[in-house]
C-alpha cells in the first residue's frame, strides 16, 4: 500500500461534533494503516465568522480524541496569495468573470425564466454577466460596482475535455461539472471561495486521499475540473456516510449537546467517542 496523506480540514465557526470526528478519524486512520502523513488545515477564509476560540477548541478537541498531526498547520487566511495567483492563471486563460449579479437580482432572473436549470443545492446561476462584452465589464467595474468571479465551466470543460475521478465507494465516476454551474472562486469581501481554496490547498500540501463527508461528493465534480484546468494531480476521493441525530437530521454546529466539548464534559472517555463515530 503507498504512504498516503491525508488531511481534516475544519472551518473554525463552532465547536467540532460527533460528526466532525468520524471525518478527522476517516483521515486518520488511513494515513496511519498506511503509514502515511496526516495534516490538519483550518479553513478561516470567512473572516466574518471565523473565531479564534474554536480554533483552539479544534486543536484541544483532536488531540484530546488521541490524534496527532504534521505542523506547521496551514490556515488560508495566511495564504490569500496562493489563491490569487491561481486566479490571475484562470484569469490569463480566460476561464473567469466578473459576475455583478446580487443575491436579489440573480433570484429575479431565475423566477422570470421558465424552467431554470437546478443543480443538487437548488436553481442555479442563470449566467446574466456571462455574456457582456468586455467594454460592459471594464465600465461597470470602473463604477465600482461590486462583484464576484465566476468559474465559466462550459469554457472549462471545452478546454479539459471529459475528465473523471475515483470514488473508495462509488467507484469511478466522470465528471459532471455543469451540475453546478458556473460557482463563485472569489468574492470582494472573500478573495478566495471553498473550490478554490481546497483545490489549490491539496495540491500544494500534497494530499493523496481526500476524505470527507458525502454532502461534499458534488463538489468534487468542480474540484477536477480545476485540477485539470491547472495541471494539478487529482488525489483518491472517499466520501463516507453522514451521521445523524436520533431523527434521522443530520449532524450540525447547532447540535451542541453532541459537541466533542459536551461529551467530554458529560465524562465520556476518548475511546467510547470514538467507538460513538465509528472507530472502535
Amino acid at each position: 500500500m503507498d504512504k498516503l496523506v491525508t488531511r481534516f480540514a475544519p472551518s473554525p465557526t463552532g465547536l467540532l461534533h460527533l460528526g466532525h470526528a468520524r471525518s478527522a478519524l476517516e483521515g486518520w486512520r488511513a494515513a496511519q494503516d498506511s503509514g502515511g502523513r496526516f495534516l490538519l488545515r483550518i479553513e478561516d477564509i470567512d473572516i466574518g465568522r471565523c473565531r479564534e476560540e474554536f480554533v483552539a477548541a479544534i486543536l484541544e478537541d483532536l488531540t484530546w480524541l488521541g490524534l496527532h498531526w504534521e505542523e506547521p498547520v496551514r490556515r488560508q487566511s495566511q495564504n490569500f496569495d496562493d489563491y490569487g495567483a491561481v486566479l490571475d492563471r484562470l484569469r490569463g486563460a480566460d476561464l473567469i468573470y466578473p459576475c455583478f449579479c446580487t443575491r436579489q437580482d440573480i433570484q429575479r432572473e431565475i423566477e422570470a425564466a421558465a424552467a431554470a436549470p437546478h443543480g443538487p443545492d437548488g436553481p442555479l446561476y442563470p449566467g446574466t454577466c456571462r455574456h457582456l462584452s468586455h467594454r460592459q465589464r471594464e465600465e461597470k467595474i470602473a463604477s465600482g460596482v461590486a462583484y464576484g468571479l465566476r468559474l465559466d465551466v462550459a469554457r472549462a470543460v471545452a478546454r479539459t475535455g471529459e475528465l473523471s475521478w475515483h470514488d473508495d465507494h462509488a467507484g469511478a465516476i466522470t465528471a459532471q461539472p455543469a451540475l453546478l454551474g458556473d460557482v463563485v472562486l472569489a468574492r470582494k469581501d472573500t478573495p478566495t471561495s471553498y473550490h478554490l481554496s481546497v483545490t489549490v490547498d491539496d495540491h500544494l500540501q500534497g494530499v493523496t486521499l481526500v476524505t470527507r463527508g458525502r454532502d461534499l461528493f458534488e463538489a468534487t465534480h468542480i474540484h477536477r475540473l480545476l485540477q485539470a484546468l491547472l495541471g494539478y494531480a487529482t488525489p483518491r476521493y472517499r466520501h463516507h456516510d453522514l451521521l445523524t441525530d436520533e431523527s434521522g437530521r443530520r449532524l450540525a454546529k447547532r447540535d451542541k449537546a453532541l459537541t466533542l466539548r459536551a461529551m467530554r464534559e458529560a465524562g465520556l472517555a476518548p475511546a467510547e467517542v470514538r467507538a460513538r463515530a465509528g472507530f472502535a
